[in-house]
């Protein structure tokens, strides 16, 4: 059952609309008059309610079936989200990206053409057909509208299920391979296979780093940079790929599709925590299917075939 620490207008709204009650039908339920009710979803979340209020309305939402729950949190969970929550890049970015939004999620993607690039830390030469991939990872605003559509349970470290405005723009991180993998099916995409993640981030030269072979801390968010934590995902404009793709270096790590044993993925990129070093593309990681932490993400590919279909 979904948990409400404090109540305000915001979420007495929602909940009314996700039981489908007028005002005066929910105000009977609760023991006040609609004037009351009227009054604390205009005041938003500058209302104060009683103890007991707060109270009736933890039973109105325990004793909702599971539809109306599944509603009450899809409504805060659409309404936390900005409309505006594609990034762009900016006017000054000077990569040669091409772009283009997805179908399904609306997400940026950057094109990857077809053909040979040095791969591995021995560069041999690997064949990648053509795809697109999203230009950056996948955000807390991204991965809300997922969970709000889908029901999906949300990062366990959101507060009352919902993600900090201030960070819609970082890289939801808290997410198995398991939740990485389903955003990719309901976004009608696919988590990148290695070959395709490190080709995205390298081009086709076998450059060391996205933005060539010097060691520059400064283009990425590692250990050495001292942020200590994520960073918007359009932060670190000096660092992108050949191809336009931020965030292939730092911030946090990718969960890939390309298993290393049963039960466990690799990961590609480094974080935050990591020394840059790790975050050299061509060094791999890999990590059990179920496991989650602070520092790790992801983001998503589309063939030709999946950039033509809309999903949704």
């Amino acid at each position: 059952m979904p948990l409400v620490t404090k109540w305000t207008g915001r979420e007495v709204k929602a909940l009314r609309e996700a039981v489908r009650m007028s005002l005066m039908e929910f105000a009977e339920k609760l023991g006040v008059s609609d004037r009351i009710v009227s009054r604390w979803e205009a005041d938003g979340e500058r209302a104060t309610l009683r103890m007991v209020n707060q109270a009736a309305l933890d039973t109105l939402l325990a004793k909702a079936d599971q539809d109306a729950q599944g509603r009450f949190v899809g409504i805060l969970a659409a309404d936390d989200i900005p409309t505006q929550a594609v990034i762009e890049p900016d006017e000054d970015q000077t990569s040669s990206g091409e772009y283009v939004k997805h179908p399904g999620d609306g997400k940026l993607m950057a094109r990857v053409p077809e053909g040979i690039f040095l791969s591995g830390e021995d560069d041999d030469p690997v064949w990648v057909d053509e795809f697109h991939i999203d230009t950056f990872p996948t955000t807390n605003a991204d991965y809300a509208r997922f969970c709000a559509a889908t029901r999906h349970p949300v990062p366990e470290h959101w507060e009352n299920g919902r993600c900090p405005r201030e960070l819609y723009d970082h890289p939801v991180v808290h997410v198995t391979w398991r939740d990485a993998n389903a955003y990719a099916t309901w976004a009608g995409k696919s988590l990148p296979t290695a070959e395709q993640w490190e080709k995205a981030a390298r081009g086709t030269s076998g450059r060391t780093f996205p933005w060539g072979d010097q060691k520059t801390a400064a283009k990425c968010n590692v250990r050495e940079t001292g942020v200590e934590r994520t960073t918007s995902v359009s932060r670190y404009h000096s660092g992108v790929s050949p191809y336009g793709v931020y965030d292939m270096v730092g911030n946090v790590w990718e969960w890939l599709a390309s298993p290393t044993e049963p039960g466990r993925y690799e990961l590609r990129g480094s974080a935050f925590t990591s020394p840059l070093f790790r975050g050299a593309p061509a060094v791999p990681n890999d990590a059990d299917d179920t496991m989650h932490d602070d520092d790790t993400g992801f983001r998503c590919v589309a063939t030709p075939e999946q950039m033509a279909t809309r999903t949704k």
